[in-house]
């Protein structure tokens, strides 16, 4: 090869090496941008003792769930701090979606918030269903839904608009949080209460008496989410959450929130 040749080459060569070094940094920093503009990742969670792959908890050191989990690990990849945003239900979460609070969140997804948020891979698939207070005589959806019969829902979620869908005569009135509904379900002043079957099990053990309908009416499907309009943080998102099934990250933030006997549930 001619020397004269072999310099133009390696000239052209060095400028590629040169432009894609420049271009990653900038790369990168335009994710940043997208995904993490305060400097932080802000990662909104809702707070409950239901616990699950959704609900987080409040802790003494600070917040414990399978989202806090991942939002830290999402964040070490970034390169940025990991800050926690706290709701007390999903759908709260939804209506920030549009004011700029929050960067990534995993919550249940439905069509309604497929208007007001894009959503990475699912993780995990719920049967939604119904606890009965303690002396109920209803044994199935049939007997539930009966005109006065009182059915309470996590206000303004996937599974409160599936209850209202599912349900043509029992009242199905919203509580902004478990807790309350907890109470409420405690002390007989509803007759029941629509969530995921897995927690409803649990508060069943908590509540003497109370008993979780055997049918399903509806499928909860739980995904990362993030506000419209933020393609490279949903790019990135859907990265992350693809190879954390793969890698163990998943199932480690499953194992650490109680969750070691739940399967990772995609579809």
């Amino acid at each position: 090869m001619p020397t004269s040749l072999q310099s133009v080459l390696e000239s052209v060569l060095a400028g590629l090496v040169l432009a894609m070094a420049v271009a990653m940094p900038a790369l990168a920093d335009g994710l940043k941008d997208d995904i993490a503009p305060t400097g932080k990742l802000r990662v909104a969670i809702a707070i409950s003792p239901a616990g699950g792959a959704f609900w987080s908890t409040k802790t003494e050191a600070g917040y414990a769930g399978v989202p806090v989990d991942l939002g830290r690990e999402m964040a070490a990849q970034l390169g940025v701090p990991v800050e926690y945003v706290v709701h007390q239900n999903s759908g709260q979460i939804t209506d920030a979606a549009s004011k700029g609070s929050w960067d990534v969140t995993w919550l249940p997804k439905d069509r309604e918030r497929e208007t007001k948020m894009m959503f990475g891979p699912i993780y995990e698939v719920a049967d939604a269903t119904y606890i009965v207070k303690a002396g109920s005589s209803v044994t199935n959806f049939a007997t539930l839904d009966q005109p006065g019969i009182k059915v309470a829902a996590v206000n303004a979620t996937t599974t409160m608009r599936g209850a209202a869908a599912h349900l043509k005569n029992a009242k199905v009135t919203g509580y902004q949080t478990y807790d309350e509904i907890f109470g409420l379900l405690s002390s007989g002043q509803i007759d029941a209460f629509a969530l995921s079957r897995d927690q409803l099990n649990k508060m069943a053990q908590k509540i003497p008496g109370t008993r979780v309908l055997d049918e399903t009416f509806k499928k909860t499907v739980t995904a990362v989410a993030v506000p419209l309009g933020h393609s490279q943080a949903l790019a990135f998102v859907t990265k992350f959450m693809t190879e954390a099934t793969t890698n163990g990250t998943l199932r480690k933030a499953y194992d650490n929130n109680g969750l070691k006997e739940s399967a990772i549930r995609t579809e």
